[in-house]
């Protein structure tokens, strides 16, 4: 379980998952993997989801279960605890996410597109990491802190726009009975607490265990039905779990959502034929996605940080220099998981749309991630120098 802990090997894992769900879709298996993924199986209790769907709306529940942990952990006692620590990663994020957003209605004015402007808003924490891990070796600690709180932050706007955005129809009784359920869970969770009264009583803690599996099943089933999108019964699960129990579920879970949840989606997520058009024949969405994501991210990132610095100046840390800004401005564009989520979303009533949205995420975090390497590189060289120097 060690290595599917490790940085480099998760993001390795996930682009090996992408290239071979791309691939494969384009072979003569192609369209046999498309019927298997989208034919939806009949189930009771209202729930005829494909294979593509409980990836989707099922299996990545558990990875931002993962993500809201790590959110309530740097909330409380990590690099956003303070309005003085989040000050500079929340105002690189909201640039991070203004300018991309900006940037894809800009090119896709009057297309009638314009419902995927949250799709390059996103960057993902696993392959933004690993790159760091990589290539940047001699890169100080408080970057990748910078970048990890960015990232956090990023996934909480994701997040918000999921909740907000992407519900339909809601269903009162039911997001009632999640609310419910969620509550349950916490305060279940709260009976492991170290000084618990069931803990010092040396109890058994399966029984808790498995009644927080079940009030987590339920509250994800009722978030399913309410219209919600089912993966955010997995960030209300991260948040209301009491913190004890909570880092120990995220020890337990990281290794499988980085080991299988991640490439799992990103494989499904891949599978996708591409278009046989010339590039003129591409929609605005594909262009717009393909240059906000790797642009607009490094822009906005770095603008807002470098502003961000000069207003947000701490005494008892030194200050991010701007290349050290746009090492994490090259890493913010890397979108992948959540984006290719958002994409699924965004255009789920056109799937050529849809299609194209996922392989422009595809290029557009591919064209990141090669100058995010080259830019993280040099930074790296630069403080290898400066550590021989002393």
């Amino acid at each position: 379980m060690t290595l599917f802990r490790s940085e480099r090997f998760a993001a390795a894992l996930l682009l090996t998952a992408a290239v071979l769900g791309l691939v494969l879709a384009n072979t003569a298996i192609g369209p046999w993997l498309l019927t298997v993924m989208d034919s939806p199986a009949h189930l009771p209790f209202g729930l005829e989801l494909s294979a593509r769907h409980w990836i989707s709306d099922g299996l990545l529940a558990v990875f931002f279960f993962v993500v809201a942990v790590e959110l309530k952990r740097e909330l409380a006692i990590g690099d956003l605890s303070s309005p003085a620590k989040a000050a500079l990663p929340a105002v690189a994020a909201v640039g991070g996410v203004v300018v991309p957003a900006g940037i894809y209605l800009v090119v896709t004015a009057g297309s009638g597109l314009a419902s995927g402007w949250p799709v390059p808003t996103a960057t993902d924490i696993a392959f933004a990491l690993g790159v760091l891990a990589v290539f940047g070796r001699h890169i100080p600690t408080r970057v990748r802190v910078f970048l990890l709180a960015l990232a956090v932050l990023d996934d909480l706007v994701a997040i918000l726009i999921i909740a907000v955005f992407f519900t339909h129809d809601a269903q009162p009784a039911f997001i009632a009975l999640a609310a419910v359920t969620a509550t349950l869970f916490g305060l279940t969770s709260r009976m492991l607490k170290p000084r618990a009264p069931w803990v010092l009583a040396r109890r058994p803690r399966w029984p808790l265990i498995v009644a927080l599996v079940l009030l987590g099943a339920l509250s994800w089933y009722f978030t399913f039905r309410s219209g919600v999108h089912a993966t955010i019964a997995g960030v209300a699960l991260g948040l209301v779990m009491a913190r004890v129990p909570a880092g120990r579920a995220h020890h337990v879970l990281e290794p499988y959502s980085n080991g299988i949840v991640l490439p799992v989606f990103a494989f499904s997520a891949a599978l996708v034929a591409i278009p046989a058009v010339p590039l003129s024949g591409l929609s605005a969405a594909f262009w717009a996605i393909a240059i906000a994501l790797p642009v607009g991210k490094f822009v906005g990132i770095t603008l807002a940080g470098w502003a961000g610095s000069h207003l947000a100046r701490r005494r008892d840390r030194p200050a991010l220099h701007l290349p050290d800004i746009m090492v994490v401005a090259s890493l913010g564009g890397i979108g992948f998981t959540v984006s290719l989520l958002m994409s699924e979303l965004a255009f789920a009533g056109d799937d050529r749309i849809a299609d194209e949205g996922i392989l422009a995420v595809l290029v557009g975090s591919g064209i990141a991630m090669v100058v995010a390497a080259a830019v993280v590189s040099a930074r790296s060289r630069h403080y290898r120098r400066l550590h021989a120097q002393r």
